[in-house]
């Protein structure tokens, strides 16, 4: 299934969805694998050509764009590096005066902005204010009882210069108070600046710190991966060692057990261990008709769903079942808990994990001579039994650390596979 995909370069949505996040995140790695190999196939295969004659060489379209370097006296690129030329100022100088300059211009535009508020607050001010005292001077008519107009043309000169000098009294005053509310401003903002720094660089030695702890834990990873890796390699060798020892006699155990005369054990023996279907096997299933005969013809010949060399089926097996029937099933249980049912998705199986809060689902491909996790485990069994037991004992996912403990068995009569028995 894994190498039709890859072929492919395609998944169905459906099964897609089956699959946990770190099956995903495997599947989407190989599938990248896959396009660079083909990239690199691609570019060697054009190069072999173009050395050969086989095709022109490209010609690359000539662009107006270019670029010109300055070159030093030593007829190399010239490069001047900032605080360290002669007659540079040190880099913390250079930082200093621009935080300073960047605090003052901010306080500048803040300072603007109070005057120009300040200057018309203090103009509105005082035009109200004459304009307050001409109607007064024209509500008590004083001009009229006045016999030289002149002389109150005077007055009015003069409270017009009173009023125009305490303007300008009063706007010195603004002007005053505004410069220091600057001043203050641009101390604060470079204060702010300057701690602002001062962090970001602490940031980055904490990130710096971080990566490096992360390397380290990366590293104990691998090698724990790697360990793993190689004790499953033994299991593998020492279970197929095993399974070439006693083929035959399993064989004639199963025929015995199970009834089969001697024109079927002969036909068997022919088709173990790689069967030769007798039907046309769909690219996926279309229908449960079809896993029921895929099973029965396929699958029942190798004691899939069976305890080792027994004709007992195995306590977690479990039919062509829903996701949420598995879920339900697993509810009461404890984390650990697990259970085998037919997968409608793929030529395979799906096992149901119990975590502690919620449950994950595995595809377990069965389409060749092998089973093996779906884009999880790169470990091939020769039978689904040797699947489950190797992980009673090895963990399916070293993120998640799936162990399988307890099976979950039938709840209801007929058990949920009496189809694919009949």
């Amino acid at each position: 299934m894994l190498q039709q995909i890859l072929h492919d370069m395609y998944i169905d949505p459906e099964l897609l969805a089956e699959l946990s996040d770190v099956q995903k995140h495997i599947l989407f790695y190989k599938m990248r694998e896959e396009q660079l190999r083909r990239w690199r196939e691609r570019e060697a295969w054009e190069a072999l050509a173009q050395a050969e004659g086989l095709r022109p060489p490209k010609v690359k379209r000539a662009s107006d764009k270019h670029i010109q370097w300055l070159l030093g006296e030593d007829g190399e690129v010239w490069v001047w590096i900032m605080g360290e030329g002669p007659g540079d100022k040190p880099y913390e100088e250079i930082s200093e005066e621009l935080i300073a300059e960047k605090a003052w211009l901010q306080a500048q535009r803040e300072a603007e902005e109070l005057w120009r508020q300040k200057e018309a607050e203090i103009t509105k001010k005082f035009r109200d204010a004459l304009a307050n005292e001409k109607a007064r001077i024209m509500a008590e008519k004083w001009k009229v009882e006045m016999e030289d107009r002149k002389a109150a043309k005077v007055l009015e000169e003069r409270i017009h210069e009173e009023f125009k000098r305490k303007e300008e009294e009063e706007r010195k005053r603004g002007e005053e108070q505004i410069r220091r509310q600057e001043e203050q401003r641009a101390r604060e903002l470079y204060w702010t600046l300057k701690q602002a720094q001062l962090q970001s660089q602490a940031s980055e030695k904490e990130e710096r710190e971080w990566e490096e702890q992360l390397r380290r834990s990366k590293a104990a990873d691998e090698e724990r991966r790697r360990r793993a890796q190689r004790a499953r390699d033994e299991y593998r060798r020492l279970s197929l060692r095993a399974l070439q020892k006693g083929a035959v006699a399993g064989l004639s155990f199963m025929l015995q057990e199970l009834g089969q005369s001697h024109g079927e054990e002969a036909r068997l023996r022919h088709h173990f261990p790689g069967p030769v279907r007798t039907w046309e096997r769909p690219l996926r299933p279309v229908s449960r008709e079809v896993i029921v005969r895929w099973f029965k013809e396929e699958q029942l010949p190798r004691q899939a769903g069976f305890e080792r060399n027994t004709k007992s089926i195995a306590p977690w097996f479990h039919g062509i079942i829903s996701r949420e029937d598995a879920e339900d099933l697993l509810e009461n249980m404890t984390e650990g808990a697990f259970l085998v049912r037919v997968s409608e998705k793929i030529w395979g199986y799906t096992l149901s994990y119990r975590l502690q809060k919620g449950f994950k689902h595995f595809l377990v491909d069965a389409s060749g001579d092998f089973y093996s996790f779906l884009g999880v485990d790169p470990n091939r069994h020769a039978t689904l039994t040797d699947l489950i037991d190797f992980h009673k004992e090895e963990i399916i996912t070293v993120s998640g650390g799936e162990l399988l403990q307890e099976p979950c068995g039938q709840r209801d009569s007929p058990p949920d596979y009496h189809l694919l028995f009949e």
